[in-house]
């Protein structure tokens, strides 16, 4: 188990290694897993996990009408697709792709859900981003509000994933808790737990790799 101390050393160094820049840069990490058989998907890790520094609002669709909409609104939800819109957008491909592609997380009443499987279900499922299904009567705005803070890591069958996990105006303290609440769950996740992980470095958007462990 690595120690904060050794993540934000790392944090710091990366940062103080990058080329300055104009811009804010996201800070990511790279996990390289060892001695786990990803042919299997008990072994493959699928995870929202709440970071405990925002590194970054994340861009939340939701898919339904009536209520849930009203709270979507609410919410501040980045888009609301009705059914109709659900329909068309399935003989769209092009346009369902960029759908996909522009949101981090989707959220559909249950009752939609069948039509988005038909037709946005081959845009949303290999990227990961099929919707949490909404029962009547569940709120979603606090669910909206975790997520806004969330990330997906999400392996399938590789052996190494990478994530954003903050930005240079972030403090390397911040960015270092980021960092360290996802290697624990990912541990958490794991059969033999720190001892799956091969490595994890750590980097700005143009700067260099530094390793962590």
């Amino acid at each position: 188990m690595v120690e904060l101390t050794q993540i934000q050393k790392a944090v710091s160094t990366a940062i103080e290694q990058a080329p300055e820049r104009k811009f804010r840069e996201s800070v990511d990490i790279t996990v390289n897993l060892k001695n786990i058989d990803m042919a299997q998907p008990k072994n493959r890790i699928d995870a929202t996990i709440l970071l405990p520094e925002s590194a970054g609002t994340k861009r939340i669709a939701v898919l339904g009408k009536g209520d849930i909409t009203t709270q979507a609104k609410e919410a501040g939800a980045d888009i609301i697709i009705g059914p109709e819109e659900i329909e068309r957008l399935g003989g769209a491909p092009r346009e369902a792709r960029q759908v996909a592609c522009d949101y981090d997380f989707f959220l559909a009443e249950t009752a939609v859900m069948p039509l988005v499987g038909r037709w946005l279900g081959p845009r949303l499922g290999p990227r990961g981003k099929m919707p949490m299904p909404i029962p009547p009567g569940q709120d979603i705005r606090p669910i909206v509000e975790r997520l806004r803070g969330s990330i997906r890591i999400r392996t399938k069958d590789k052996m190494t994933f990478s994530a954003k996990i903050g930005n240079t105006e972030m403090t390397p303290e911040q960015i270092a808790e980021n960092i360290n609440t996802v290697l624990r769950r990912v541990e958490a996740d794991l059969e033999q737990g720190s001892q799956n992980i091969r490595s994890v470095y750590v980097k700005t958007t143009m700067g260099p790799a530094v390793k962590v462990i």
